[in-house]
């Protein structure tokens, strides 16, 4: 079951291409922008194969920016191998309508931290943004690390020299260049932390340098911008034997979604493998579990007991579930 929230009707004010993979949007509220925070972001409601579906995005920069009083400002890299949603954003026109949500911040830092390590990967970079801003501004130590693929891709770069100075350090995969996290992490002074956001990867790589460091684990804050997984997606078959149910989860469909369509409750929340709600036990497994989420360890994920249902999917052939239904 869903954690359902109002929507509200918003109007495209405006669009612009940052890259040629990346679009910003301005939306206004119909009933005014809410305050919100850095760190927070929107739930849009998005047009998927003649479905309605839910995505969240990262709202950009800061709250008392100029302008930020009429819109919400989201910027969308274009999946075309995704689930949709932004090739639908991609496709409205400045006058449009849509339904929006409110701003809801489950990645909040702390302002008061010795030191913060910022780490932001490709479009990962959209609520990192404001956090540098307003570290910048209140006079906060820091350091901030922004990688892409290439130059172009570096989309808020200005707005961040402008802000950080020489506080950032930009990397460009295509340059060969790579972040060290192991090094940027032992060189943290006690009581630092670290927030970043990017592909799942770069999320696994950090929480891995973090433990190996031994550093204490609520000092580490993320948020995962996608679902990629460590390969590509494709169909696979889930049993749920106390429903007596078999469900065929197309490549371009995740198994919250079906499970949900065939009238099968399941806890939800984020939708993005970070809160664990709607993760299922692990019955059986015949091919091999691609978990896409951030919320179980590397430990967890090895041990195959259980997958959250949003994001990870099965390569190879499928997977029977315990729902923990019980028939009346």
């Amino acid at each position: 079951m869903k954690h359902n929230a109002p929507w509200h009707s918003a109007t495209l004010r405006a669009q612009r291409d940052l890259s040629p993979s990346v679009r910003e949007f301005e939306i206004r509220p119909e009933h005014g922008v809410r305050p919100w925070s850095v760190g927070s972001h929107l739930d849009l409601r998005v047009r998927v194969d003649g479905r309605e579906e839910k995505r969240s995005y990262s709202l950009v920069g800061l709250p008392d920016a100029p302008g930020a009083e009429e819109v919400y400002r989201i910027a969308v890299r274009r999946a075309d191998e995704g689930r949709g949603g932004s090739r639908w954003l991609w496709s409205l026109q400045t006058g449009d309508e849509l339904l929006i949500g409110e701003p809801n911040n489950h990645f909040e830092i702390g302002w008061q931290a010795p030191f913060t390590l910022l780490v932001a990967g490709g479009i990962g970079i959209t609520p990192i943004l404001g956090m540098g801003q307003l570290l910048a501004r209140r006079g906060a130590p820091l350091r901030m690390l922004y990688a892409a693929r290439s130059n172009d891709e570096l989309i808020y770069r200005d707005a961040l020299q402008a802000a950080l100075g020489d506080r950032l350090h930009t990397r460009c995969s295509d340059a060969g260049q790579r972040i060290d996290l192991d090094a940027e992490i032992v060189a943290l002074p006690p009581g630092a932390q670290l927030a970043l956001c990017g592909p799942l990867r770069l999320m696994d790589a950090a929480r891995q340098a973090w433990q190996r460091a031994g550093r204490p684990e609520a000092d580490l804050r993320f948020e995962t911008f996608g679902n990629s997984g460590a390969q590509a997606a494709e169909p696979f078959w889930v049993e749920l034997p106390r429903h007596g149910l078999r469900i065929e989860v197309p490549a371009d469909r995740n198994l919250l979604d079906m499970l949900e369509e065939h009238g099968v409750q399941a806890l939800s929340d984020c939708r993005r493998g970070e809160c664990g709600l709607c993760a299922l036990d692990i019955v059986s497994v015949q091919g091999t579990v691609d978990h896409r989420d951030v919320f179980f360890s590397a430990h967890q994920k090895q041990a195959n007991g259980r997958m959250c249902a949003c994001v990870s999917r099965v390569c190879g052939g499928g997977v029977v579930l315990d729902s923990a239904f019980r028939p009346d």
